[in-house]
């Protein structure tokens, strides 16, 4: 008797293979198949942001991340991990950052890098320009010479209600230039439970997700009985379904967020992909396109069709970002407002190309419309707003937990830039009402903040046209 039972119970389970085989023939199609057409919550289709990117975007912003101005970021990597205890920084090679030297970096950049506030500085009516360079920080080196007297006013305002991100302090000893050239982001070989921990604390923590609903493909994720696990692929029977019924069942800014959470982890995960250690022969490491590695992260039959539906999330957050560079231009396009360096001709030259950009991304006709966003009653619009920006904040503060200094880099970099951009898309009125010949109390960004926001556009620039690249190498391989 149990011999019968136990063959019918291998029946059902050939069927139910069999079945899941037949599936697979007609419902999984390669990523470049399924990852077309428009994005949710927006307007605008994947064709459309691939050629932009392609043929206008991408070929400036790598020129512009070449420039000194951008190539050369202050950061703290020492920053301890304020949520558990720290677990040790990763030893292997590839994870080191190799600082730079103060003697490499730019004069004007490091004379106006040192402090943004002190005491000294919102108190006292008159300073030398010597001590404004020392006292008032980044901003002297986004701005020229003019209008001395306005940083002084600057130096009193308090922004940080309109901060996204948990800002390193500059002046720190522990705070060090690095060449972002000379510190590629790429694979480094961290991962296992320390990296899982962080972005795990990240989306189970911060996403406004219930404990209750499970992420797709979460290893923590109860498991389901044989007939679930045999036909899962049948629409509301995916593991994956409940958690998108949930998602689709927020308010528009909350799916937002996981959209644009999710776009960054994308895109990351595609740099280590695209430029990855592929072999080492007499210390000569070759890097380059694992293309195992992308099938892997994002193939919809290895992911159980969530890789096509995470890559559009890394177009969402492209887009976000690029409204953001549209909005921000005017800031830049003022007269006296210079990306200073100390090099009058080169600091000339990055402007003229960087408002190139500003250009092309006013250019762009599918815009995301931000204004769709906390827009109802002021009183919650305006507590949805905060709940955002401090779910926002607290990742940026993840980021000191990362054990990989080359990997931390980077993940505050892009953090650093993506919170910029949501800076400046809810601080509308005040660049509307910026000043034309003087800075304005309304809203300031600092170097550390200029740098981030354009690198971090320029990694998503990168990870669209490696996804270009990715697909013809799909196409080459079958």
């Amino acid at each position: 008797m149990s011999s019968a039972r136990g063959a019918a119970r291998r029946t059902a389970a050939g069927t139910g293979l069999a079945v899941r085989l037949l599936l697979l023939g007609s419902i999984w199609t390669p990523v470049e198949a399924q990852l077309s057409g428009l994005l949710d919550d927006c307007l605008c289709d994947i064709e459309s942001i691939d050629d932009f990117n392609t043929y206008k975007i991408f070929p400036k912003i790598q020129k512009l991340q070449e420039r000194d101005y951008f190539r050369y970021y202050k950061v703290n990597l020492k920053r301890p991990c304020p949520f558990w205890a720290d677990d040790g920084h990763c030893s292997i090679r590839d994870c080191h950052v190799e600082p730079c030297p103060e003697s490499k970096v730019p004069i004007g950049i490091k004379a106006g890098s040192s402090n943004k506030y002190s005491k000294r500085a919102n108190n006292t009516k008159e300073l030398e320009d010597c001590e404004q360079a020392n006292k008032l920080g980044a901003i002297n080196s986004t701005l020229s010479n003019q209008s001395k007297e306005a940083f002084i006013d600057w130096a009193r305002y308090d922004d940080s209600q309109d901060h996204f991100c948990e800002l390193d302090d500059e002046r720190s000893p522990d705070a060090q230039y690095v060449d972002l050239l000379l510190n590629p982001e790429r694979y480094t070989g961290y991962k296992g439970a320390s990296a899982w921990r962080v972005w795990n604390s990240i989306y189970e923590e911060n996403c406004f997700k219930p404990r209750s609903v499970y992420r797709p493909l979460n290893p923590l994720a109860p498991s389901r009985d044989l007939y679930l696990q045999l036909f899962s692929f049948f629409p509301g029977e995916d593991d994956g379904e409940s958690f998108y019924t949930w998602l689709e069942g927020l308010c528009l800014e909350k799916r937002v967020f996981y959209k644009l959470i999710s776009g960054l982890h994308v895109s990351i995960n595609l740099h280590l992909c695209a430029n990855y250690l592929l072999e080492e022969t007499w210390g000569k490491p070759r890097w380059g396109h694992n293309v195992k590695e992308f099938i892997h992260r994002f193939d919809p039959i290895e992911t159980k069709g969530e890789g096509p539906r995470r890559l559009k999330n890394l177009y969402f957050l492209y887009l976000i970002e690029l409204r953001a560079l549209s909005k921000v231009a005017p800031y830049f396009e003022r007269s006296f407002v210079d990306l200073y360096t100390g090099n009058v001709q080169e600091d000339a030259e990055s402007k003229t190309l960087l408002l190139d950009i500003f250009r092309d991304t006013k250019s762009f006709p599918m815009h995301f419309d931000e204004k769709s966003m906390f827009a109802g009653d002021k009183k919650g619009a305006k507590s949805l707003k905060e709940e955002f920006r401090l779910h926002f904040k607290n990742i940026s503060r993840i980021m000191d937990c990362v054990g990989c200094d080359k990997c931390r880099l980077w993940g505050k970099l892009q953090t650093q830039g993506l919170g910029t951009a949501l800076k400046i898309l809810f601080s509308e009125k005040e660049i509307q009402n910026l000043p034309e010949n003087s800075p304005s109390k309304g809203f300031q960004l600092t170097r550390q903040e200029i740098v981030a926001l354009l690198n971090a556009f320029g990694r998503l620039s990168t990870s669209i046209k490696e996804l270009q690249n990715f697909k013809l190498l799909l196409q080459h391989t079958r």
